[in-house]
């Protein structure tokens, strides 16, 4: 910030790209009560409208995807490739509530000596999202889909780094023909987010973002009594048993620590290898880091890019440095970088110490944590030693491994022999430290609705 203006800064070479100016407390006000005037009529159309509406919003993310991947892109660095991806993932997640919402809010019929008995679905009122810059579209696409197929209307308090994605989001539904009102951005500041929440107006939070963010709006929320929902950090276990399919292990192990330069809550940080494997599979992993090609994001063959900010990467140079000092080996080879932007080179740390940052701490990066283990048990427990638990990868084609892995990881999702990944298709989020509440499928829909039950006589 600077003065009352807040600007975006190209993260690969540090230049301005946009200034904005923070909503004003009158602003905010103005926001506050046009959602709620508009709640008051869209929570009356009807679903096939509602639905109608979200295709409409695919539309236009699908027609307008270049310009605003470019826009992610110049904000946060995410290889442009991959932004653009993630537009036309926003467009998924509309058509499968258009498609799946009226079905996955039908009345629930129970049996009871009542004429009729069921639970009804209905929506509760303007919900904010607070979400971070690491996927600027699809972590609040991932909110306002079903948001808005519910009859509920969306506030957007975005990461102040991507206001120019925040803005796109808003521009979307404005395109495709929603009423004014039923989802806005606000310009707004992490100082503001309390005085959002505990207005009356505002009916339940959603937060993706860091830990203590999360404690934050948990409690601001609890003391309101009001619902909210937490995605927040991850530090995911990846384990590779012997008999895996090693090349697509490794293939698989690669793309989940580089994706979005390796800036996801979801990928697999800790990798955890058999013994028997350990060799094969390190000399293959560590080659394949060693090929990547780190460079300006804007061009399509880029597969990693620099960080979203220099405090971000001056975070994870300190926790490498931190790491190798207590004990961890580097196995990748030193590369020289692209320039004077956000940028740290994709690393592989091998036989950390318990204590240090690859042990304990989620790495926001393409640093990947290797260790061998003797046996699934081994590398069971060391994956549960993490304070995090939100998703977790095993590799191995023996049944029995795959049951005892799926029963005794702690964390809200195990994939096997694939990575991570979210999927509006399934429920989405974590356990212990990785926060609360489930995203996308039905739990998403229904996360922020009045389960009203309803007995008639």
């Amino acid at each position: 910030m600077s003065g009352n203006l807040v600007h975006s800064i190209n993260p690969a070479n540090g230049e301005v790209i946009e200034s904005f100016s923070p909503f004003t407390a009158a602003a905010i006000e103005t926001a506050l009560e046009t959602a709620t005037e508009r709640f008051r009529s869209w929570r009356n159309v009807p679903l096939a409208e509602r639905a109608e509406l979200l295709n409409r919003a695919a539309d236009v993310l699908e027609a307008k995807a270049a310009e605003y991947a470019r826009d992610i892109t110049m904000e946060m660095g995410k290889p442009i490739k991959e932004a653009n991806a993630e537009v036309l993932k926003c467009a998924t997640v509309c058509r499968h509530y258009a498609e799946h919402g009226p079905a996955y809010m039908q009345d629930e019929v129970a049996s009871t000596e009542a004429h009729r008995a069921f639970v009804r679905h209905l929506p509760i009122g303007p919900v904010l999202a607070v979400m971070p810059w690491n996927f600027p579209l699809w972590q609040a696409f991932r909110f306002a889909a079903p948001a808005l197929m519910a009859g509920n209307v969306g506030l957007l308090k975005h990461a102040s780094n991507v206001w120019r994605s925040a803005l796109n989001i808003e521009d979307v539904f404005r395109r495709a023909g929603f009423p004014e009102g039923c989802f806005q951005t606000l310009l707004i500041g992490a100082s503001a987010v309390e005085g959002v929440i505990r207005d009356d107006r505002v009916k339940a939070v959603t937060l993706t973002g860091s830990g203590p963010a999360g404690r934050s709006v948990a409690a601001i929320a609890g003391d309101c009594l009001k619902p909210s929902l937490l995605e927040l950090g991850g530090s995911d276990a990846f384990i590779v048993m012997p008999s895996a399919d090693l090349e697509k292990a490794v293939k698989t192990a690669v793309m989940t620590r580089i994706r979005n330069s390796g800036q996801s809550c979801i990928a697999g940080k800790r990798f955890f290898v058999h013994a028997d494997i350990y060799d094969d599979f390190t000399s293959r992993f560590v080659a394949a880091f060693d090929a990547l090609k780190v460079d300006d994001p804007m061009k399509p063959d880029t597969e990693v890019g620099p960080l979203a900010t220099l405090a971000i990467r001056d975070e994870l140079a300190g926790q490498v440095e931190r790491s190798l000092k207590g004990g961890a080996e580097s196995l990748t080879k030193p590369r020289i970088l692209p320039g004077n932007g956000a940028w740290i080179a994709p690393q592989i740390l091998a036989d950390a110490h318990s204590g240090t940052p690859s042990t304990d701490e989620e790495m926001f990066g393409p640093v990947a944590n290797l260790w061998k283990t003797t046996s699934l048990d081994d590398a069971i427990a060391r994956a549960n030693h993490s304070i995090y638990g939100l998703g977790s990868v095993l590799f191995s084609k023996d049944e029995a491994e795959i049951d005892q892995a799926i029963r005794e990881l702690e964390a809200g999702s195990t994939f096997v022999n694939s990575m991570v990944a979210s999927d509006p298709r399934l429920p989405f989020g974590g356990i212990k430290q990785s926060g609360y509440g489930r995203e996308l499928a039905a739990d998403g829909l229904r996360a922020f609705m009045n389960r009203k039950t309803v007995s008639v006589a």
